[in-house]
């Protein structure tokens, strides 16, 4: 695409015209890691949130897992989010698909307070017994999106989805980051800054912080 546009006479280079298609969600079309694998074997539960009214924090939170581009490969993100405040409650990395780095993210986002529902898609992480478990035991009730439904998790998907989730479109793509370090970083800075300092129209330009903790005061 770069040649292209330097034959029709456009001074670009490759970094602009990626970032731009990226904006524009324009790609090659190429096997993409997948996140979502269903184990026939595990227990599927309904979904829960068909018709609810959200009108607290920690009524429903919500987590997914998305691929994170790196030059040598890739590296995978889970976040949980509260559902009425965006708020990221919790977040990890994993070099790999396993299903420790997602408890590791929900232990963390329950020593901040703990949801009546907790939505999620039908990952094999999250409908293993080590992950359901935990739920059960804290008393929280168990939803799951519907199979091909992504805008049944649709916060969590805004936050964390392919192509345009607000923390690709905001921090990844634009960073690029190199090596793990760095991106954990720049992360924890963008996660402070999404929760801390950006406003969001449907919160009235409040900040997910704000209208959290305000429920807590």
């Amino acid at each position: 695409m770069t040649l292209y546009l330097r034959k029709q006479g456009y001074d670009v280079n490759p970094k602009r015209v990626r970032r731009l298609m990226q904006q524009m969600g324009l790609e090659a079309i190429y096997p993409k890691p997948s996140t979502t694998v269903v184990n026939q074997e595990h227990r599927i539960y309904p979904y829960l949130l068909r018709g609810v009214k959200i009108i607290q924090p920690n009524q429903v939170w919500s987590t997914d897992i998305t691929y994170v581009p790196m030059p040598n490969g890739f590296m995978y993100l889970t976040a949980v989010i509260d559902w009425y405040s965006r708020y990221v409650l919790a977040w990890q990395l994993s070099n790999t698909l396993d299903t420790a780095f997602c408890i590791e993210a929900l232990e963390q986002a329950l020593r901040r307070g703990r949801p009546e529902i907790f939505n999620t898609d039908q990952g094999a992480q999250f409908t293993s017994d080590a992950f359901t478990s935990i739920l059960t035991a804290a008393g929280i009730r168990i939803s799951m999106d519907g199979k091909g439904r992504a805008l049944d998790n649709i916060f969590v998907e805004r936050l964390c989805g392919y192509p345009l989730g607000a923390v690709k479109y905001e921090d990844i793509y634009l960073k690029e980051y190199a090596t793990v370090p760095v991106l954990y970083t720049g992360l924890h800075k963008y996660f402070h800054f999404y929760n801390y300092a950006r406003p969001h129209q449907s919160l009235a330009d409040r900040t997910p912080a704000a209208v959290y903790q305000a429920a807590f005061r």
